[in-house]
């Protein structure tokens, strides 16, 4: 079980690098995106190339950061039902759906994926538009992100497995960070409470 947990950490230190190189590219497609707007507003011109360049981005930071966002336990879960289960009936539902849904979803779209981007590389295929890119790098994401997301399915298993028989914490739990839905769940209380401060308030102004 050590062996398989010290795999895990390594998966996870794959995907925590990816995670962090796909930040960068963020910024770039923002500056990408600001520029190709400046281009098209102010001087009227646009070119094909960086246009294709920002949706090539794009695919890049949801394909490559998949299994990042499963390592950092932020995909969305409808537990409605398994929260009210026991933790480790919680785990056995985790390790069921990552072997019987996760697993053979992320290798079909893989063994999909493979010849439609070794054809395009083969071909050396370039975009239809004038002036575009070539499209193989973007296909090739396709592949690489259900890879990057089976790696950590496979680690998300491991800690699964190492939870159940004492090896290690519940890997559903986040590293004292909200997750995205709580925090939106805070900011609606606290619109609500402030609003009905306000209206309270106003209230109080017009009985005086």
């Amino acid at each position: 079980m050590q062996a398989l947990l010290a795999l895990s950490r390594g998966i996870d230190a794959i995907n925590l690098r990816m995670g962090r190189a796909v930040s960068w590219v963020t910024l770039l497609v923002v500056l990408v995106s600001a520029g190709n707007a400046i281009m098209r507003k102010i001087f009227h011109d646009s070119s094909n190339a960086w246009l294709e360049l920002q949706w090539y981005m794009f695919g890049a930071m949801f394909l490559l950061t998949a299994g990042y966002t499963l390592l950092k336990n932020d995909h969305v879960r409808v537990d409605i039902i398994s929260s009210r289960l026991s933790r480790r009936a919680q785990i056995g539902i985790e390790i069921f759906g990552v072997l019987f849904f996760l697993l053979p979803a992320c290798v079909l779209i893989m063994y999909l994926s493979w010849p439609v981007f070794m054809d395009s590389y083969l071909s050396s295929e370039h975009s239809s538009n004038s002036g575009g890119l070539i499209r193989w790098p973007v296909k090739l994401l396709i592949p690489v992100g259900f890879a990057l997301l089976v790696l950590a399915g496979v680690s998300h298993l491991i800690k699964c497995v190492g939870f159940l028989t004492g090896r290690c914490r519940d890997p559903r739990e986040r590293e004292g960070a909200k997750s995205a839905e709580e925090e939106l769940a805070e900011e609606i209380a606290r619109d609500a409470q402030a609003r009905e401060s306000a209206a309270q308030n106003e209230l109080d102004n017009k009985g005086r």
